[in-house]
């Protein structure tokens, strides 16, 4: 408190007091008064203040003197009702510095947390001070600085600007507003969307003032697009949409002088803008309030209230709609921002997740998405689905722990480099050992779950690891349902190798459902309950799988879309509620058939290519694919030759027939097959180039006791359609 000004009791002990200087405003004009009694109440308002007040500059003595003031503590300024210019209180300080100034502490003695003072300019500079006592923690946000310079340029100017239009009787009393101004600070601060603020103007604007029409327009490239309208019918709400900013004389005014435009009638909008007549006839409205949209010092758009009968604005009215639009262009430009940053982090999503699962002849895939709650709908959570050689299948879902970009970019990271060891065909414990590494080099406190399997269609088993991650629930093709029984490794980041790697046998058509904690876990149940309540909706909706023809596919694919839809329904009915992204994978495996599979033993010797060339010639046949015979000869031929002359025993020739034709050579040694680039006089090392030449793909994988070399062909057309 300054020198000389007397101390208060307790907030207590004081009498309430509301306006007791109004009287003092020099120029006495009733207009003032109002001005004043709505800029008061609307900053105690905004601020969730215990009051606000008005100083005019007194030039002859070199000092502020109190004009207005207003709220529960009006009476406690009353020790301030006078401050000379060497003071250190905020209108001081405020009117000093020429802008927006913060004082932290109670120096009133009246329970506030702090003052904010904003002078009060107008045409030939500073005529005074608006502040306000703030009882909320901390300083008033960018939202409600801004809402404050906005309230004292309108005071600077009402108090010096010619009289308005003559007041009028409002729909609602001034108090009703205030309620109104208050939710509407509330809605706002609440909003998150650029819809979420169109629907709180259209709720709490257009009562108060009797208005039964509003359009919010945002000005992007020189034109204007609505983003929320009331109380308009389509066709002139098309009319208007990306209407440039020079064909609409109105709004250019309203734009490039950052005043509102209050039109009374609609012979007053016919005789001030002339060329928009044949647009405004198409309007079903007679008086409106265009009111400018400010943010960041610019304008940003533009809010059209409107009535459909003509009507006066009282000056009261003009203030009140002016302060709100403040409000509104706030609220709406941080909208922006969010839906901009939202459609990057979606664009980075899709880009980051699969586009479209594959539907393979071991597996169809169906998966689920969901972001947390209202955030920037990104977040760790993962799923692939990824084809192996010989139809086998890799699945994989995981879980950066966090959620925002820095998840999702690791997310991605840890994607790409699945997919990458995926291709080496390794087995899910030595993928995690290397995944693992990874996950610890990005940093010392990132943790990711993860669960990796790999589905074999010809031995029926399902291999997997977990590494923090919930178990696969099982749904057996009889409808009965279990949690497999595997006890995870620490999460990815935390874990030290080796990794456990878990076998299940599965009956054709099993469906296995691969989830993250966010699905199943929520404020209202723990995992386990998560997981109880997932396996009785998976048992109620299971149904016999059927047949894999094409037709029955697209059924079988429906019928996974719809059950993804029961569970998530289901488990996250109130997605504004969540807390974690949550992800889903759902898919049915499907064995491969006894018929379409042949394997023999060669012996180590030079004729094992001979013998190999017998067996493949007269399964190719009974196969009906002759047009494959001499083809698939040469490459068993190079292949079994191979083992012969470079490696060792046993030798093993399998045939897979789906929709490609798999050739396998298995044997006992981990040498790794190479392409060489021989010369012309090289008597050898071209094999492996007929083999890259004759099939559509080949490689290597390896086991714990020898490798596999396959090639894949295409089928003709006559046997890929059967």
């Amino acid at each position: 408190m300054a020198a000389g000004k007397p101390g208060l009791g307790s907030h207590a002990e004081r009498p309430q007091a509301s306006w007791p200087c109004l009287a003092a405003v020099s120029a006495g004009r009733p207009r003032d008064a109002e001005t004043l009694s709505v800029a008061l109440q609307q900053v105690t308002t905004c601020l969730g203040g215990l009051g606000a007040a008005v100083y005019r500059i007194d030039p002859g003595a070199h000092r502020l003197v109190l004009a207005a003031a207003d709220g529960p503590a009006a009476a406690d300024v009353q020790p301030w009702a006078e401050l000379g210019d060497d003071e250190r209180q905020a209108p001081v300080l405020a009117l000093r510095r020429g802008a927006y100034t913060w004082v932290g502490g109670d120096s009133l003695g009246v329970g506030a947390t702090g003052i904010v003072a904003m002078p009060l300019v107008g045409t030939d500079g500073p005529i005074g001070v608006l502040s306000g006592l703030v009882a909320g923690p901390g300083e008033p946000d960018e939202v409600r600085r801004s809402f404050l310079r906005t309230v004292a340029q309108w005071v600077g100017t009402g108090l010096i600007g010619p009289p308005g239009t003559p007041p009028g009787p409002g729909p609602v009393s001034a108090a009703a507003r205030s309620v109104r101004m208050s939710e509407l600070t509330v809605a706002l601060a609440e909003a998150i969307t650029t819809q979420d603020v169109a629907r709180a103007v259209a709720d709490y604007i257009q009562a108060p003032f009797g208005a039964d029409g509003l359009v919010l327009e945002v000005l992007e490239g020189g034109r204007l697009h609505v983003v929320g309208s009331a109380g308009y019918p389509p066709e002139f709400l098309r009319v208007v949409e990306g209407i440039p900013l020079e064909a609409n004389e109105t709004v250019h005014d309203v734009v490039s002088t950052r005043t509102p435009r209050f039109i009374e009638s609609r012979a007053e909008i016919y005789r001030r803008y002339p060329a928009l007549r044949e647009v405004n006839e198409l309007s079903p409205k007679e008086a409106w309030a265009f009111l400018p949209l400010l943010a960041s010092g610019r304008v940003i758009g533009l809010c059209v209230v409107s009535f459909s009968r003509p009507r006066a604005f009282s000056e009261g009215a003009r203030i009140w709609l002016m302060a709100l639009s403040g409000l509104v262009g706030q609220a709406l430009e941080r909208a922006r921002l969010y839906d901009m940053e939202h459609a990057r982090a979606q664009e980075l999503q899709r880009g980051l997740l699969p586009k479209a699962l594959p539907c393979l002849p071991a597996a169809c895939a169906v998966a689920r998405y969901l972001p947390a709650g209202r955030g920037e709908e990104v977040g760790g959570d993962w799923y692939d689905v990824m084809p192996l050689p010989a139809d086998r299948v890799a699945l994989v879902i995981g879980d950066v722990m966090g959620h925002g970009i820095t998840e999702a970019a690791t997310m991605g990271r840890l994607r790409t480099a699945v997919r990458t060891l995926a291709d080496l065909d390794i087995p899910p414990d030595e993928l995690f050992s290397r995944l693992n590494d990874l996950v610890s080099e990005v940093s010392e406190d990132t943790y990711a779950t993860c669960l990796y399997a790999v589905f074999d269609p010809v031995a029926a088993t399902f291999s997997y690891s977990l590494a923090g991650h919930p178990p696969p629930i099982v749904v057996h093709p009889d409808g009965t349902v279990h949690t497999a029984d595997a006890a995870p490794d620490p999460p990815l980041g935390a874990a030290k190798p080796p990794f456990g790697l878990h076998r299940l046998h599965l009956s054709d058509g099993t469906m296995l459902a691969l989830c993250t904690d966010g699905l199943v876990e929520s404020a209202t149940r723990d995992v386990e309950q998560g997981m109880a309540q997932l396996r009785q909706i998976l048992a109620e909706a299971a149904t016999p799988a059927p047949h894999p023809t094409a037709a029955e596919e697209d059924a079988d694919i429906r019928h996974l879309e719809n059950l993804c839809d029961r569970v998530v329904s289901a488990l996250l009915p109130d997605r504004e509620q969540m807390n974690d992204d949550a992800g889903l994978l759902v898919v049915r495996v499907r064995c491969t058939a006894p018929r379409d599979v042949i394997s023999w033993n060669l012996p180590v010797d030079p004729r094992a290519a001979g013998q190999a060339r017998d067996c493949i010639r007269e399964q190719l046949r009974d196969w009906d694919l002759d047009d494959l015979v001499l083809t698939t000869e040469l490459l068993v031929s190079e292949l079994v030759g191979n083992v012969v002359r470079h490696a060792t025993g046993p030798v093993h020739l399998r045939l897979l027939r789906s929709r490609a034709l798999t050739c396998e050579v298995y044997d006992g040694s981990l040498t790794t097959p190479r392409i060489r680039h021989p010369t012309h006089t090289d008597e050898g090392g071209r094999g492996l180039q007929l083999v890259a030449a004759l099939s559509r793909r080949w490689g290597a994988r390896y086991l714990q006791d020898g490798k596999c070399i396959w090639t894949e062909q295409d089928l003709p057309d006559r046997a890929g359609a059967a």
